[in-house]
């Protein structure tokens, strides 16, 4: 049977909805207030059959967006059967049972906004549902919007002037959308290969202290693979820590720690957009692509509150311009120039177990020593810029002297004081 006219301005209310402006409240985690949110289309819902072994990433999203596409063209049945199976298939994927309840209601009434359940009396239970409904409808405005405003054709984040061989992939989050990037890195550049909803700490981002519940800013990376057996059903499908604080943070006096990449309970398909104590999660599918792509260690994940999109051509000059400063040090510790090398070095220089400068100034002579004359060679090497309120550049090079096979692999952050580059921070990595 078609829609009754109701119905057709119901799924027109439902479409203007989703092209509503952003919001980003934070969606309760806890079973009454998930069952309540859905409880309208769980009632009037068949029985869901159990969730198939194998979920490939980012397919319930896609099908969600199918049934918003056939409600926008007014093909309400269709939409409804997807809308069905898609539940059936993700019988915890909430916005799949809020749009089989939504297109279903729409027979009987029209609907005056997504989830559009009728009022219970003033109770806490009622509060509570009204605000997983809410959250709920942000999370679809976001991965809406994410599916509207792509990122350009082959374009990159500003972030990302040089990314080494060795880091085969890389990972950017823009968390104004909600969405994390993923990007493979080959021969001819950073290829964009998938993206997915993700969400964020419950009070935002640019996290200071230990227990703000806010997402840290900056540019990380991926330090392990944690084991999905030895984790609380909590994280999902396994979890990927980050290195917060870094350097860069540490000498902010930022504080805090287990700031993870991981997935939802079993119960829970995913989470608000504001939601996590810090921490980025993913739906456990589209988590376990990343498991299975990215390598711990080499990993780069930049965090930003908005991503900056270029074409790569439109970093080389910034590429450049770096590369000549770094080739000066180079020259520098070739040629065993210390006061020249240590003009490089910031007065608040610190490594690793806080060495300031006066002692890393020993390791400096020792290194230039043990070249006997051989000329420094970087490997490998990656520019990460971070710009905040300063300027900041991470990079990561192998340190070979001539002759020499391998050597180690050094990490530095180097910020822009005027009109020079200072490293403010050198470590061993590898």
């Amino acid at each position: 049977m078609p829609l009754t006219s109701p119905g057709r301005r119901a799924t027109s209310a439902m479409l203007l909805l989703l092209g509503t402006s952003l919001a980003t409240p934070a969606l309760p985690q806890g079973a009454k207030a998930r069952r309540a949110a859905a409880a309208h289309a769980a009632s009037t819902t068949p029985p869901v059959a159990p969730a198939p072994a194998e979920l490939r990433d980012g397919q319930a999203e896609a099908r969600l967006m199918a049934v918003y596409k056939l409600v926008a063209e007014g093909r309400g049945r269709e939409a409804l059967a997807q809308a069905e199976s898609l539940a059936r298939d993700y019988p915890n994927f909430q916005l799949a049972q809020l749009a089989v309840g939504d297109l279903l209601m729409s027979r009987t009434r029209p609907l005056r906004h997504l989830g559009d359940v009728a009022p219970e009396p003033d109770s806490a239970r009622s509060i509570q549902a009204a605000a997983a409904l809410a959250e709920l409808r942000t999370e679809s405005r976001q991965r809406v919007d994410a599916q509207r405003s792509r990122p350009p054709a082959n374009a990159i984040p500003a972030q990302f002037l040089e990314l080494s061989p060795r880091s085969r992939h890389a990972i950017a989050v823009d968390t104004s959308r909600s969405r994390l990037y993923l990007f493979e890195n080959t021969a001819q550049g950073l290829r964009l290969v998938a993206d997915y909803y993700a969400s964020v700490g419950k009070l935002g981002i640019e996290k200071e202290v230990e227990g703000d519940q806010r997402t840290p800013l900056g540019v990380y990376f991926i330090t392990s693979r944690l084991d999905p057996a030895k984790l609380k059903d909590f994280y999902g499908a396994g979890a990927l820590p980050i290195n917060y604080p870094n350097p860069l943070d540490q000498s902010r006096g930022k504080t805090g720690s287990g700031i993870w990449l991981h997935g939802t309970p079993p119960d829970q398909f995913s989470r608000a957009p504001l939601a996590t104590d810090g921490c980025l999660v993913l739906a456990n599918p589209d988590l376990e692509r990343i498991l299975r792509t990215v390598e711990p260690r080499s990993t780069p994940v930049v965090i930003a509150r908005q991503l900056q999109w270029v074409q790569p051509h439109s970093v080389a000059a910034d590429r450049k311009s770096f590369e000549a400063v770094l080739n000066a040090w180079r020259t520098a510790k070739t040629e065993g120039d210390m006061k020249r090398l240590l003009g490089f070095y910031a007065p608040d220089f610190q490594s690793y177990r806080k060495k300031p400068l006066e002692e890393w100034t020993q390791v400096l002579q020792a290194e230039a020593r043990a070249l006997k004359g051989r000329e420094l060679q970087l490997k490998d090497k990656s520019y990460l810029r971070w710009t905040d309120s300063a300027d900041t550049m991470v990079v990561t090079f192998g340190e070979v002297a001539e002759g020499a096979r391998t050597g180690p692999v050094k990490r530095q952050y180097w910020t822009r004081r005027g009109q020079q580059w200072q490293i403010f921070f050198e470590g061993v990595i590898g």
